[in-house]
């Protein structure tokens, strides 16, 4: 009994480090496959920078070896984002058509979308100092440029209303400035910030300025937008009308009175609370006590919003922004 126990013994000190090798010889087996593999296979191309480019209409200087480099950055981060970018553009498919009226309507120039983008990624967001929604207003300067904010109602989550007050400021900026890029600029610093910069570096030109990592780098991740939305299938992009987000269809109904609760208010309708808010996101409070009378639109979702499969059937016929359902 004790031979044979020494006999397992020396079999085991003999046989592991064999099984290891095998084992190990099999892991480098693969290893050498999947990198001869990869090295074959997988490409990251460096995407078509274009060799002019412009925001609303004024030139992007890319003679200055700094200005390219910056404006190709934003190209890079945008077309390797891939997810971000792929959201971008089934939102914009949304709220582009709403947006791009209300710009024209206002003498504001089209290009000015894509800074709602970079601002928000379309949607409402909050960001860390507190400015909110598509157009990032801060409390104090959605109050001038008249949207209505406070613990039941903030109109900077409006988006048309939102839109609107962005072209207010937009124009006053102009105004300022008499150049879409720095009213660009201004619009990340404000104009009190980007006017004391003008002043001490004695520049008047967004691209002779040095500024803060985030304006600095502001116009071109519009303009890298711009490009990428102008050209998708140039930077890899092949998305179908039916990938993007359809337009909603809804009802507007005047309010002119205070709702004790808003989710009766929504069962009177019949619909829920959380569809209300997602078309209403405005309305912060599950009441409104409006005791100046004034009047809202609210906004209550037609029978084929209400099936999803329908909305999205609209967009079979759609070219939408990237084409035809085979992405030509």
């Amino acid at each position: 009994m004790k031979f044979l126990k020494i006999l397992i013994l020396v079999f085991l000190v003999i046989s592991i480090p064999i099984l290891y090798i095998a084992f190990d010889s099999s892991d480098k087996v693969l290893d050498n496959a999947y990198n001869e593999h990869y090295q074959k296979d997988y490409r990251i191309y460096n995407p078509p920078i274009p060799e002019k480019m412009d925001f609303a209409g004024e030139s992007l200087p890319l003679d200055i070896f700094y200005v390219a480099e910056s404006f190709e950055r934003e190209i890079l981060v945008n077309t390797y984002w891939h997810s971000n970018a792929i959201l971008v553009f089934k939102r914009a498919n949304r709220w582009f058509p709403l947006i791009e009226p209300i710009l024209k309507e206002n003498n504001i120039p089209d290009d000015f979308k894509y800074l709602a983008v970079i601002e928000s990624g379309l949607t409402n967001a909050t960001s860390p100092a507190g400015a909110k929604g598509f157009w990032q207003f801060m409390k104090s300067t959605a109050n001038q440029y008249g949207l209505e904010v406070n613990d039941e109602v903030d109109e900077r989550l409006h988006v048309e209303k939102a839109t609107y007050a962005a072209c207010r400021y937009l124009k006053d900026a102009y105004a300022k400035y008499g150049n879409w890029v720095s009213v660009a600029a201004s619009y990340n610093m404000g104009m009190g910030g980007l006017s004391n910069q003008m002043s001490r570096q004695g520049e008047s030109s967004y691209f002779d300025l040095s500024l803060n990592s985030e304006t600095a780098r502001y116009v071109y991740r519009i303009a890298a937008l711009k490009a990428i939305f102008e050209a998708p299938k140039s930077y890899g992009f092949y998305l179908k009308p039916s990938d993007l987000y359809p337009k909603l269809t809804y009802n507007l109904i005047s309010l002119d009175s205070a709702v004790n609760d808003f989710s009766d208010y929504a069962k009177s309708f019949n619909i829920s609370y959380r569809m209300l808010k997602e078309l209403n996101p405005w309305l912060l409070s599950t009441k409104l006590t409006n005791k100046s009378r004034k009047v809202y639109q609210i906004k209550i979702p037609d029978k084929e919003m209400l099936d999803y499969s329908k909305l999205k059937g609209r967009m079979s016929d759609k070219i939408g922004i990237f084409g035809d359902e085979n992405g030509e």
